[in-house]
């Protein structure tokens, strides 16, 4: 009996931290602001925004026709012939191309050589130049289909040549290259989303983090800790309350943000670009619980370094910085060609983001991999808990100045 009264006098103190603290925490216009609105839901809708111009403008280079400088067009009218056909609008001839480019006063020009009829007609090669700047990403589409019209082009016209000669169009290429291509319309989604992982991290940092400011620095400025720390309660109880709390808003954070990801995902037209896209509830289910364990140990790392400081200012700082530490993984996976090991599940953040991308690509995720994920990462948040709390024993973490 006294055992389970002990046990019970235990959950209460820290029930009565968490309630206290979430209590006083939702009043506070600023933190419900930071942590249920401004966060979770102007990243969904601020990227969804960009994704849908980025598509929009490629959409419309696609569409419409594109006008293209051509320097020397009287040399080549049936190039220009079979160019109309495929939508390209010769403009008229810039007196310096490259100038026309690096200005962006054209996307791309093209230039055929003065000798390009005699050329033709003794059947010698022919030399068409094409001006690009390869540095602007909104031109890409644009320059590829100039290529590929004026390729398609030289193919027809060769092919033609040896049929003159009595010769089969197969000669000049004797090696054909048959494309397979392995990516489905839900794994080709990755292209665009591989930065999603992100914001779920980042959700889940910003929901907690004025809670782990205003309950370590906020309380020691204000000289609130002292008299809390003087109850006849052990400091890890009053800290497994606060961090309960912390928890509490992350999770929360994290939800509105997977709820509207699920919402805004809707209006992205990944049809137009051969992409599949689910958002829905299987895909939250996944990433909520591959970011449990992640929810902890991000709030015993915010409560940790904003421990450190002796102002609620002065934490803002120091965790601001840390929340620099979630984008590496999501970077290194976005610019690095890295083919997922056994082991990387089991790294804190890096599992999550290899989960949520096969999640995103519609693979899955694997039973000995989640099992690596959560383990990894939960060993890690009871290392820092036990690391916090080691803080919270200290009689330095009550005085201010």
């Amino acid at each position: 009996m006294n055992a389970v009264a002990s046990k019970a006098r235990r959950a209460g103190a820290m029930l009565t931290v968490f309630l206290k603290e979430v209590r006083e925490n939702l009043r506070d216009r600023r933190t419900v602001l930071s942590a249920f609105i401004t966060g979770p839901l102007l990243g969904p809708v601020l990227f969804v925004m960009l994704i849908n111009m980025q598509v929009s403008m490629q959409l419309d280079k696609i569409d419409k026709p594109l006008h293209v400088p051509v320097i020397g067009a009287q040399y080549a009218p049936h190039l220009l012939d079979a160019l109309r056909e495929g939508g390209i609008v010769s403009d008229a001839a810039v007196a310096d191309p490259g100038q026309a480019v690096r200005k962006q006063d054209a996307d791309v020009v093209l230039r055929i050589a003065a000798d390009y009829g005699a050329a033709w007609r003794k059947g010698e090669p022919v030399q068409v130049e094409m001006f690009y700047d390869s540095s602007r990403q909104d031109t890409s589409s644009a320059v590829e289909r100039v290529q590929k019209l004026v390729e398609a082009y030289a193919r027809q016209q060769g092919a033609m040549r040896l049929v003159a000669r009595g010769m089969s169009p197969g000669t000049a290429w004797p090696v054909l290259v048959a494309k397979r291509d392995q990516a489905t319309p839900q794994s080709r989604a990755v292209l665009l989303f591989a930065m999603l992982p992100y914001f779920f991290v980042i959700a889940l940092f910003i929901g907690g983090m004025p809670l782990a400011i205003d309950l370590t620095a906020g309380e020691r400025e204000r000289q609130s800790l002292e008299p809390l720390f003087a109850n006849p309660v052990a400091r890890w109880k009053i800290l497994a309350g606060k961090l309960a709390a912390i928890c509490a808003f992350s999770c929360a954070s994290l939800a509105i943000t997977l709820f509207a990801f699920a919402v805004v995902g809707q209006f992205i037209p990944a049809e137009k670009l051969g992409m599949e896209l689910d958002l829905g509830w299987h895909f939250a289910g996944t990433v909520l619980l591959l970011m449990l364990p992640l929810v902890l140990l991000l709030a015993s790392l915010q409560s940790l370094v904003a421990a450190f400081a002796k102002s609620y200012r002065e934490a803002q700082t120091y965790v601001s910085l840390l929340m620099m530490v979630p984008a590496i993984p999501s970077a290194l996976l976005a610019f690095l060609p890295i083919k997922a090991q056994s082991w990387m599940y089991a790294v804190p953040l890096l599992g999550q983001n290899l989960g949520i991308m096969q999640q995103l690509r519609g693979d899955g995720i694997a039973a000995d991999q989640l099992m690596l994920c959560l383990a990894g990462t939960l060993a890690a948040a009871l290392v820092a808990m036990g690391v916090t709390a080691q803080i919270y024993r200290s009689e330095r973490l009550a005085i201010s100045g």
